[in-house]
């Protein structure tokens, strides 16, 4: 069999176990987890374009698919695209960064940006505007000849926009996604000159001729800088060709790599903790977009999440309206619950504003529910169907950032108050930690676990992130229970329970009685219970075949 079948067996086999709450029917197999999915085998001939028509998107997604999908009656299922050890390998569509290993403040000050900043390479040439937006927008080349969209605030929102996107792309992208390579950049009107074809696009797609004096009425619309300087999002053109949105449903059938359904990729469901942290309330089909590449002599296609300038609480102030982020757009039952209540019930948006700061939307930390935080538009499957290991998983990677990450990703925001840079700092800490919280009581929270040595034999250690990173939780009330099984079920030892070894999160329990067999293999029942939680994961161990070394093969978490 070759390399990549056994990748896909073993993807199946890890993420398939969701039968039993207890006892998964499917056991991993005696083999390493999966860390990279084969998913760029060549496609010669690029995929059809597939563009996102959002009035029937909309449509789709909240009214009709809705009815659909209740009469078919679908069970809940677990997500796919997970290795044996429950994490999602890195693809085409994620790859593990923060965590998985150490990044610096500069490289995350840098995130995705390859080509640097056009604002180093002026003048720059206008070729036509972007149609659709509310914001002004401009495709350019800069004097290299590489290609932008120059993006504007709103009028009356100045920096909000191009801070915001900028500063959760890295964020994400730091999390795993695979975003635009995107800069704040600040220019003069004479930086900017029109080409002599350049035109004024419609949304229809009509164009006319776009001359200098059109520009400058244009650009008179948008903010200025306090030294009068203009400001600008610039997002570097992605490489290759541009095949439209991604489905949030279902597989491109033209893609012979696509081959999970993309409701049911952990990947973008558990987004879910990710986009809930930075208020990307803007998850639609439009925001995310396909690009067919060449990579060393092959061709494949690479899935982006884009558009963040309505993040961190932007779309609540441009749009004027406070229920982004608790509400849908369209929120047919929170229509009834807010009908029936006849509007005596406080809502929870009711209060809200942004505070005095230049740059800053309405985005606090106070009114956040990581559990009921909402997108603009129910249409995104994936985020709708979301489970709460999912959100477990992406929680996971949202708490890894320490302050000082953070705020050196908000400072690439470049804000003129750097009261701006303080605020956003401590409301994504402030949100961050809630997040965990949240999901971290509804998924036993013990991680990155491994087998040690213990005397002659070994012992089965572990970290509690809710005590590595004290969210509340109380070592002294704390205990975790050890059961374990052989491969049909049955108890082979007495159960056994422990206090965390110290303040720090890590704990170890053995000696291990490993059930007989070949290669040892052995179910481990791990309860973390304190005094408002019992929950537990399951945990599989078997020799390794080359060094005869018990070893973890598999998480199934309960």
């Amino acid at each position: 069999m070759k390399t990549s079948s056994i990748q896909i067996v073993v993807l199946v086999i890890a993420a398939g176990c969701a039968a039993s709450p207890d006892w998964p029917p499917a056991k991993f197999a005696n083999a390493p987890a999966v860390h990279r999915v084969d998913d760029r085998r060549n496609v010669p001939v690029p995929p059809a374009e597939r563009p996102v028509y959002l009035n029937f998107y909309n449509y789709n997604g909240v009214v009709l698919r809705p009815l659909t999908r209740a009469m078919e009656l679908p069970p809940p299922q677990r997500a796919l695209g997970v290795n044996a050890l429950d994490e999602v390998p890195d693809s085409t569509w994620f790859t593990n960064r923060i965590g998985v290993r150490e990044m610096t403040l500069d490289e995350l000050r840098t995130g995705p940006n390859e080509v640097g900043s056009p604002e180093l390479h002026r003048p720059w040439t206008v070729h036509r505007t972007k149609p659709g937006a509310p914001e002004l927008g401009l495709f350019i080349t800069d004097a290299r000849g590489l290609k932008f969209l120059l993006k504007f605030d709103l009028p009356g929102h100045p920096e909000e926009e191009t801070a915001a996107h900028v500063i959760a792309g890295k964020l994400l992208w730091a999390c795993g996604q695979h975003v635009t390579d995107d800069y704040v950049v600040q220019f003069g009107p004479g930086d900017l000159v029109v080409a002599p074809d350049a035109v004024v696009e419609d949304v229809f797609g009509n164009t006319r001729p776009l001359g200098r004096a059109e520009l400058d009425d244009l650009l008179r619309s948008t903010p200025a800088t306090p030294a009068g300087r203009l400001r600008a999002m610039a997002s570097s053109w992605l490489p290759g060709k541009l095949l439209g949105g991604v489905l949030s449903e279902g597989v491109r059938e033209d893609d012979p790599n696509d081959r999970i359904p993309h409701e049911m990729r952990r990947d973008l469901r558990g987004a879910y903790s990710m986009v809930a942290w930075v208020d990307h309330v803007d998850m639609q089909e439009g925001n995310f977009v396909d690009a067919w590449i060449e990579d060393g002599g092959r061709h494949y296609v690479v899935h982006h999440m884009i558009d963040f300038g309505k993040a961190l609480g932007v779309m609540n102030t441009t749009k004027l309206n406070p229920r982004p982020g608790f509400e849908y757009d369209v929120d047919f039952g929170a229509m009834g619950h807010w009908l029936g209540t006849l509007g005596i019930v406080r809502r929870p948006w009711d209060g809200t504003s942004s505070p005095p700061i230049r740059g800053v939307g309405i985005f606090d930390a106070d009114r956040f529910d990581p559990d009921g935080w909402t997108p603009g538009t129910q249409a995104y499957l994936p985020l709708l169907i979301a489970d709460r290991f999912d959100k477990f998983w992406g929680a996971k990677i949202v708490i890894r950032f320490t302050p000082e990450q953070i705020r050196a990703m908000v400072e690439t925001g470049r804000f003129s108050d750097p009261r701006a840079v303080n605020y956003l700092t401590s409301t994504l800490v402030a949100r961050q930690r809630a997040t965990a919280r949240t999901w971290f009581d509804r998924v036993n929270p013990l991680d990155r676990f491994a087998i040690a040595p213990h005397g002659d034999g070994a012992e089965l250690c572990f970290d509690d992130l809710a005590l590595v990173y004290k969210l509340g939780a109380a070592p002294a009330a704390t205990r975790y229970g050890l059961r374990s099984y052989d491969r049909t079920g049955k108890e082979i030892a007495a159960a056994t329970t422990v206090r965390p070894t110290g303040a720090g999160g890590h704990a170890c329990i053995g000696p291990l009685t490993l059930a007989p067999g070949g290669d040892r293999y052995t179910l481990f029942r791990v309860e973390t219970t304190r005094p408002d939680i019992a929950l537990a994961t399951l945990v599989y161990v078997a020799l390794d075949p080359r060094t005869s070394t018990p070893r973890v093969i598999g998480i199934y978490r309960l």
